[in-house]
């Protein structure tokens, strides 16, 4: 090489990387370096749950710490100590939005807890059926997440999934302190909620509602049961959003109102009043379908019962 081509590359100008616009409403990196300090956090973390993965094969080290909790006093049966121990026991239902796993909480040698873990997607989450119309009503605080979720890239769906999550386990919370018939919330950890499991102890699920096929006199007292339970939502001014049979579970004679990330606000949604309506004339149509005389389930007599439970006309 010539000595003029050292001088060239030499004095050659550096090109520095350009680095990505930040957004005003994202969180600076806490140092300097790629990883912002909570990501530095994570992957330590990370690292030392690796170096006991091996103690507990297949399972994992209760999350209750990191999680956020349901509504106290918690019930006896939740088990919050750190010790424990989450063990998979297998999948109870999948979902385009979610699965739904069976998960055993216990202490080593101690006592032992049954929960549904159920787990929204994230990355690979598209999008919820009719999920505009379920958004409407709810904001979020940041406009750059806002933006996001408008135009569906690989973070909004992110986003979407936890929104359902976070909807989800609030509205479980509200429910269950008004005493609802809903799975109790025992924690939320990002798009995970573990509830409580509806079923026997051997780990078999409670039937749903279509899987029954109810005598006359048990089908009046579950249609009285889910009448009041809609009553107990309308009251907090919710309605289900996506009521079916296939919604309902049935546990000891006893319904059990479950998959709630869609709950709509009747006030705050522009088509509340319209969910409510086909919450009611889904659910109804399942029941006379079965044998309920029609001026038992009449869809416009209970819907306007509903809205009036609700404070509107």
């Amino acid at each position: 090489m010539r000595k003029h081509d050292f001088d060239r590359i030499e004095n050659a100008p550096v090109r520095r990387k350009q680095r990505r616009a930040r957004f005003d409403d994202e969180p600076a990196p806490a140092r300097s370096g790629r990883l912002t300090e909570a990501e530095r956090v994570r992957l330590a973390d990370l690292r030392a749950d690796a170096y006991t993965e091996t103690d507990i094969p297949g399972d994992r080290w209760s999350t209750w710490d990191a999680a956020e909790h349901g509504p106290a006093p918690h019930p006896d049966w939740v088990i919050t100590d750190l010790a424990a121990v989450d063990t998979e026991l297998g999948v109870l239902k999948t979902g385009k939005e979610a699965e739904v796993h069976l998960l055993r909480r216990g202490i080593p040698g101690g006592r032992q807890s049954l929960l549904a873990a159920k787990r929204y997607r994230a990355a690979e989450h598209r999008m919820f059926h009719r999920d505009a119309g379920y958004l409407e009503g709810r904001r979020m605080r940041r406009s750059r997440e806002m933006r996001a979720i408008a135009t569906r890239t690989a973070f909004g769906r992110n986003l979407i999934a936890e929104q359902w999550a976070v909807a989800e386990f609030a509205a479980l919370g509200r429910l269950w302190e008004a005493g609802a018939p809903v799975p109790y919330p025992v924690q939320r950890d990002g798009t995970e909620l573990l509830l409580e499991f509806v079923g026997d102890a051997d780990g078999t699920a409670a039937p749903r509602l279509a899987q029954l096929r109810p005598d006359p006199d048990e089908l009046r007292d579950l249609w009285h049961q889910t009448t009041i339970a809609l009553e107990q939502l309308a009251a907090l001014g919710l309605t289900h959003g996506d009521l079916s049979a296939y919604n309902v579970m049935v546990h000891n004679g006893q319904i059990v109102l479950i998959d709630l990330p869609q709950v709509v606000d009747i006030v705050a949604n522009p088509r509340g009043l319209e969910f409510l309506a086909r919450d009611v004339r889904n659910i109804a149509g399942w029941f006379t379908g079965r044998g309920l005389p029609a001026d038992l389930a009449d869809v416009d007599a209970v819907t306007r019962e509903l809205r009036m439970t609700a404070g509107l006309r």
